[in-house]
């Protein structure tokens, strides 16, 4: 029903293509923006008036490219001409790839401007347009990513789309020259026809959106192990073959899975995943951080991107393992990787940048690999040798083209043993090795900043602050770690003051000196999760004021009256083809998945009920389509994990910087314990605390001693203020039965 028409146009799944160097030209001052014409003039298109970079990417193009809104569909509707709608990112490749040989391209940019109104769509500042027309390519073509590619209708409903498509058509591959005068003649001579596939997409996407409630609980929380069990590569840790992501709510799931049943191979494929991403070309070895993801099995060719959300789960993960496992190279990773981010990513007023592109000079990774030769030049003959023994580079490199599957001469860092298995084989000791590995790092660190660098993405994300928030306030308690409580504490206030309207609610970005654009529900989502997270850090009572007052606004303003649930918009954000709603945890969480354990959590702290009823709803709401598949709803089913409980609310009575507080948060961060509130209630806050939280106007101290409060599912033990009691009273309410 919906492909009809375009069944000739399907070859257009990507091919590699190469990419020379990409010189845009500066862009011009404010003042100098501020004298333009409204269409930008003859150098510029009416991107140049935009904040977001990747928009501004384009400002330069030949292509006469609107940004999303009423002034491109409006002239489409005027002269009745189909929309091109293409979506992308700042630091995408492929991206940039299709810009550099179509949107760059005279021809090209004739052909759209004939026939076309061009409307050019940042997806992380509109997420809610992304996903509407990424359901439409996936519905037409079974795959979608990025840069994305639609054809609509001037009323904006799509009837075509695709991926990346090159300039001309390769073999069976369509390429621009052909597909742009092919669609355009779809419009003007079969253009009911057009129409009718468009209505009749729209309506299937529609009801795909549908719930279908169904009993979830434990047995689930089992299928989605199972499920997780099932795609394994026991070989090379993660899930599935190539083209592996560090889906790290999986790895958390799994760590909570372990925890509840004992299941061993549970904890092995955690253990196994972190390891062999932590070796692999995935993670930089020179500079830190996590590459986007891996495009082989055993992750040693990444996609080079570095992105501030993969940096803020990657780290919550191995923070978990950390507790879990005691063992120190998780938390050096979680260090490295706040680190990474506090060099490269860290705005000047405390928030944090989006990222860091994957290509300079047009090729991608070319900052970061490596020629033997030139290893050899900066180590010396006999260092080197040992570094490229260790690192696996070869002297015709390490991987090979996509495309023509010829190696390329340069290497991707990455080990395939641990530090104390390689000195073992040199009988060496292992801090002797890693002391000349360490020094031959920094050497080949220091030539690599002289290359020119890839260009980093300087807008400010709401929700993506959010999800680095609370991954540094997890770090902060989980490592003791005061510092990085303060620098998730500056991160927050600077979104709760610079992105937010005067009535309290969140906008969406902050770039190029300005805030703008309605928030989504990751935004609240993530926000409120990072801000629970802080007040438990730092027991600051504005940042759970703060929490709860924007879940409330969320649920007031996303909440689908009907079957339940979140949409992505607000009630009152802009109309689009549909409205939708997501659950699916892809390489970040879903704003419901997190949501509905964010209200458990806030439930649990406040003692409101309601909080608890709603994340019910929510996980009613989805419940059918994560029965089907539930090793796809990881963050989903740690809040169902805490819903079906043991879960714990842990009250303690002291003051801030006394010894015996400090022993008491010791005993209760020290150890696993996921499905767990926890409040501190001292003589300066127990006012604000009881406002919030009522039930602890009458928890005081024993004989002046800090004295904890445990109540596991509703049922409240016998406070204490021996450290040795709560060890033992945490133990037994932990163990599993």
């Amino acid at each position: 029903m919906i492909r009809p028409l375009i069944v000739l146009l399907l070859a257009c799944l990507p091919v590699i293509a190469g990419g020379g160097g990409h010189d845009r030209p500066p862009l011009p001052s404010p003042a100098e923006i501020a004298k333009l014409p409204p269409d930008g003039g003859e150098k510029w298109n009416r991107l140049i008036f935009e904040k977001s970079p990747y928009l501004l990417q384009h400002a330069a193009n030949p292509v006469d490219w609107y940004p999303w809104g009423k002034e491109a569909f409006e002239r489409a509707k005027r002269e009745n001409k189909p929309i091109f709608l293409s979506i992308g990112y700042a630091t995408c490749h492929w991206c940039h790839v299709m810009e550099r040989e179509s949107f760059e391209d005279e021809e090209v940019a004739a052909l759209m401007n004939k026939h076309f109104i061009n409307v050019k769509v940042d997806r992380e500042e509109r997420p809610d347009v992304d996903k509407v027309y990424m359901q439409a390519a996936q519905a037409i073509t079974g795959s979608g990513g990025w840069p994305l590619t639609a054809f609509l209708t001037p009323e904006r409903k799509p009837y075509m789309a695709g991926t990346y498509f090159p300039k001309k058509t390769i073999g069976n591959r369509i390429g621009m020259m052909d597909l742009l005068p092919r669609m355009a003649d779809l419009w003007t001579n079969r253009g009911n026809e057009v129409l009718a596939q468009a209505e009749n997409l729209v309506q299937y996407l529609q009801r795909n959106t549908a719930v279908d409630p169904t009993a979830i609980g434990e047995k689930t929380l089992k299928a989605g192990f199972e499920g997780l069990k099932q795609q394994f590569d026991a070989v090379n840790g993660g899930f599935g073959g190539n083209n592996k992501f560090p889906t790290a709510h999986q790895l958390t799931f799994l760590l909570r899975y372990h925890h509840r049943t004992g299941e061993a191979k549970a904890l092995e494929m955690v253990e196994k995943t972190l390891q062999h991403m932590r070796r692999g070309g995935i993670w930089d070895h020179l500079g830190d951080g996590f590459h986007r993801y891996s495009t082989d099995a055993a992750w040693v060719l990444p996609h080079f991107e570095k992105m501030l959300y993969d940096q803020a789960i990657n780290a919550l993960a191995y923070l978990e393992a950390y507790r879990v496992t005691g063992k120190q190279t998780y938390a050096d990773t979680a260090r490295s990787t706040f680190a990474y981010v506090d060099r490269r990513l860290a705005a000047p007023r405390g928030a944090f940048y989006a990222a860091e592109d994957a290509e300079t000079e047009g090729v991608e990774g070319k900052y970061y690999v490596w020629t033997t030769a030139e290893v050899k030049q900066i180590l010396g003959e006999e260092d080197a040798a040992l570094f490229a023994a260790v690192y696996n580079l070869r002297e015709g490199g390490n991987f090979a083209e996509e495309a023509t599957g010829r190696f390329t001469g340069a290497n991707v860092l990455h080990l395939t043993k641990d530090i104390e298995d390689l000195a073992a084989e040199r009988s060496m000791k292992p801090k002797d090795l890693e002391k000349r590995l360490l020094a031959g790092r920094k050497k080949l660190l220091d030539a690599r900043s002289k290359r020119i660098r890839p260009i980093r993405d300087e807008k400010i994300l709401t929700d993506w602050n959010g999800l680095m928030i609370a991954a540094l306030a997890r770090g902060a308690r989980t490592l003791d770690a005061p510092e990085y409580a303060l620098r998730a504490r500056k991160a927050a206030d600077f979104v709760l003051k610079h992105l937010r309207t005067k009535d309290g609610r969140l906008l969406k970005r902050y770039a190029r000196g300005e805030a703008g654009l309605t928030a989504h529900l990751d935004d609240y989502a993530f926000m409120v999760w990072g801000l629970l997270e802080l007040y438990e850090a730092t027991f600051e009572i504005r940042y759970l004021d703060e929490a709860i007052a924007l879940n409330s606004y969320m649920l007031g303003s996303f909440w689908d009256e009907g079957p339940g649930g979140l949409f992505m918009t607000a009630a009152d954000s802009e109309e689009l083809i549909m409205r939708t709603k997501e659950v699916y945890d892809g390489a970040r969480p879903s704003g419901n998945s997190v949501a509905a354990l964010n209200n458990l959590r806030i439930g649990r702290i406040t003692a409101e009920t309601s909080y608890e009823e709603k994340a019910a709803e929510i996980m009613k709401a989805f419940s059918g389509a994560v029965t089907r598949g539930p090793s796809a709803y990881t963050q989903f089913l740690q809040a169902l994990d805490f819903s079906v409980g043991p879960s714990f609310e842990i009250v303690i009575a002291g003051n801030t910087n006394d010894a015996g507080t400090r022993a008491m948060l010791k005993q209760v961060y020290g150890r696993y314990i996921p499905n767990k509130v926890v409040l501190l209630k001292t003589r300066r806050n127990a006012k604000d605390l009881a406002r919030v939280a009522p039930y602890t106007q009458d928890q005081g101290t024993i004989n002046k001693k800090a004295t904890v409060y445990l109540c596991q599912n509703y049922a409240c033990k016998k406070p204490t203020a021996d450290p040795k009691e709560v060890a033992t009273m945490l133990e037994e309410a932990t163990a599993r039965k």
